[in-house]
Parts: structure tokens; sequence; C-alpha cells
């Protein structure tokens, strides 16, 4: 069944690869619509896909990644519009040269073809990755987990009438609905089929498969993400972007997990944070330094540990935050260094030269100076959506937009040259 959807995709995807961005957006268009006429039963599907994962004692973290309500849908259809209104990459020239036998050689962007994705948890991933990847001429073959599977479904059929209804192959867009590891292990061996598979969601799937997987893969979406505190940082500011980065959205990748904060500014930093974060029943997993600090502040409300060695390495994507005091930005690079995921990592400072050199020594496909990690997001950046957040180097870094999912080709004209 894995193999046929994947053959399907690639008959569609040498169709896509030649439509035209009127067609594209015609079916863009028509998937927003289609969201938005068929709100109240995607909210009803997703209830089923609610209940179960509720019965299944699930986090309430989980369960904000799983839900869709009538906000978000609204959010989707609008992020598709967006899409819409984004240039084609496809045909795109990076640049052309003249050869001195009058040749010229043009190097242009063109689909990647199959773009393989393998989700955990969050159903509006389906329609993200269908509106990337028709606007971008390639074909998609989803595998969401069981605990979406009826919401994916859905979305996934509102993508493929979307498409028909531009005269467009609706097979562009297609879900695997077996959700067992079979299918995921047969995905991750499509070779000659996928062009690239990609792994959203946590640090386990896409371990599993960047050792297992026989095509190519993009690694995307751990985020353990820092906040470093700097010892000539505006305190009231810092205290509202670790607010932000924490607690705005403490499920997703971009959210803070740890923070760092400089001895000068500890005693009068820390109680100040953890009387914001106390609002939100954050539990701090904290060094001996800041566990001291805290404990003699008795901040109310707030719920302190002693901070273990796996703290420092824990994505929560939970009302969990790792707290360590540290020398200074040195201390503080070398932390992230040794822990992050080279994700997003933000510094609150007053110093230009302090920021300058984190944001020139810190390994991170985003890093901040004075702004919560949350903005790291293909909506934010501008990109309408995006596949993910690739924390790797090679093809794409950060989050993945239109251009990420083309690859170049050159084009020689000539005028009957050859080469001596």
């Amino acid at each position: 069944m894995v193999r046929e959807l994947a053959e399907r995709c690639g008959a569609a995807a040498a169709q896509l690869r030649m439509a035209g961005t009127d067609a594209k957006n015609r079916a863009l268009e028509a998937l927003a619509v289609l969201l938005e006429q068929n709100e109240q039963t995607i909210v009803e599907e997703n209830r089923f896909d609610l209940e179960a994962a509720r019965k299944a004692g699930r986090t309430e973290a989980f369960i904000d990644r799983l839900a869709l309500t009538p906000g978000r849908i609204a959010g989707m259809a609008a992020g598709v519009r967006k899409v819409v209104m984004l240039p084609d990459p496809v045909g795109g020239a990076d640049y052309a040269v003249r050869h001195p036998n009058g040749m010229l050689i043009t190097k242009r962007r063109v689909p990647l073809g199959v773009v393989g994705v393998i989700y955990e948890s969050r159903p509006n991933v389906t329609v993200d990755i269908a509106a990337l990847c028709v606007k971008s001429g390639n074909a998609c073959l989803l595998r969401g987990g069981r605990e979406a599977l009826r919401s994916n479904t859905l979305l996934a059929g509102l993508a493929r009438r979307a498409l028909e209804s531009a005269g467009l192959p609706p097979d562009g867009v297609c879900l695997i609905t077996e959700t067992d590891r079979s299918s995921a292990v047969e995905m991750m061996g499509l070779t000659g089929l996928l062009d690239v598979l990609v792994p959203r969601g946590g640090a386990g799937l896409i371990r599993s498969v960047a050792e297992n997987a026989k095509v190519p893969v993009i690694e995307t979406g751990v985020g353990n993400c820092h906040v470093y505190v700097d010892g000539e940082a505006d305190l009231a500011m810092a205290a509202n972007i670790l607010l932000n980065a924490k607690c705005s959205r403490p499920s997703v990748c971009n959210a803070a997990e740890t923070l760092l904060t400089a001895r000068p500014v500890a005693e009068a930093f820390l109680p100040q944070a953890a009387a914001a974060l106390a609002a939100y029943n954050v539990r701090l997993h904290c060094c001996p330094e800041a566990l001291a600090v805290l404990q003699k502040a008795d901040v109310a409300g707030i719920t302190l540990s002693p901070a273990t060695e796996s703290d420092w390495e824990t994505e929560y994507n939970d009302y969990d935050l790792a707290v360590r005091v540290v020398g200074g930005p040195d201390e503080a690079m070398a932390h992230i260094a040794r822990y992050g995921s080279k994700h997003s990592e933000a510094i609150v400072t007053n110093n230009y030269f302090t920021a300058r050199r984190f944001a020139g020594c810190v390994d991170a496909a985003a890093v901040y100076i004075n702004a919560s990690t949350r903005f790291t997001d293909g909506e934010e950046f501008g990109l309408g959506a995006e596949i993910g957040i690739s924390t790797q180097k090679m093809h794409v870094r950060g989050p993945m937009g239109l251009a990420a999912l083309t690859t170049s080709q050159f084009v020689v004209e000539g005028e009957g040259q050859i080469r001596a």
C-alpha cells in the first residue's frame, strides 16, 4: 500500500512539475475555501482524535498540539492564502553566465519531486505541507500519527479535492492511513520513489529516521532552545521575553527549555522571572546556585527541584524549565554548544558587542538578540508556512518554505558548440 501510494505520487509529481502558477494558485485558493466551508466537520472529526488522546492519558501539551479549533482552522486557511501570494519559486534563475564560446548557462530552480513527511500530533501540518508542495510543484506522501488519523484523513481529502478542482492530479497529496511502525519503515526504504524524507516530531522519531532511512533525509524539529540573560540586560525585558518563549505555547519546538542567567544579575532576575512563571505553574529544575537564590526568595506558587544532567538535554514541550547560573556569555555559549539542538537561541543584553559575539559564535539555525525564540516559524519569517525547522546545514537550514522544496538545474543553450 505504501509503495503503491508512492508510485501514484511520482506520477502526479511529473504533472505538477509542469503546472503553471495560475493552476497551482487556484488549487490553493480552493483549499482555503474548503477549510472554511468544512470548519464544523473538521472540528467534529478532530474531537474524536482528542477524546482518544485523553483516554490514552496524553498530556495537556500533547492535546494542545492535536487540537483544531475554529481559530486554528481560520489560521490554516489564512496560511494557505499567504502561500498563494508568495512568488512561485519554480523556474526562477539563481544566476546566468555567458560562456566564452557563446553558450548561455542558466542555473534555475526546479521541484524536488516527491516529498515524504513523517509527522506526529499536529494535523495542521497536513495542510501546511500540502500547500507548500503544491505551490512548489512537488507531490507529497504524508504519514501522520495514529493520534490524528481522523483529522489528517479529512484534511488530506480536502487537499485532494482542491487539486482536482483546479485540473491538477489529486495524487499530488497522498496520505498513508496505516499508522503502525511498519509503514514508516517502508517509507524510509523507498529509494527511487521518494526524493527526500522529512521527519517532523520528537527526538525519537527524528533519530530513528536519520539512522535508518535509505532515502535522503532533512532533519527537523528538536528544539532544546535557550534564553541567556546577560549581566547587562534590561531585566524587565528579559522577564517578558522568557515568559513568552516558555509559556505562550510550550508544546512547540521553538519554545525555550533552558534559562541561563549571568551571575551578576541572578539574585535580582531569578525571583522576578519565577514570579512571572508562577502564573503558569512552571516547574523549575535548578542548578545548585539558582536553587539557593530561589529558595531564599521564596516566590509564591513556584515549584523548585534540583536539576540533573538530563534536564540540560531535555526538550520538555511542557511547563518545565531548566535554570542555570553562568559566569557570563562565554560560559553560556559553552553550555549551548554542549546541550543545544542547533534550533533557536536567544540573548538578552544591552551590550552591542556581546550580542554580536553571541550571534557569531552560537551554532544555531536562528539566533535572537533581545527577542523571543517563538518567532522561529515559517509564517513569521515571511515564508507563508513551513515543512519544518531544519536543524542541519546541508541544502536548507531554519524554517523550510517554498525555496527549500526546490533544487537547482543547469540549462545550457547553445548554437552547435562542441568542446575541444
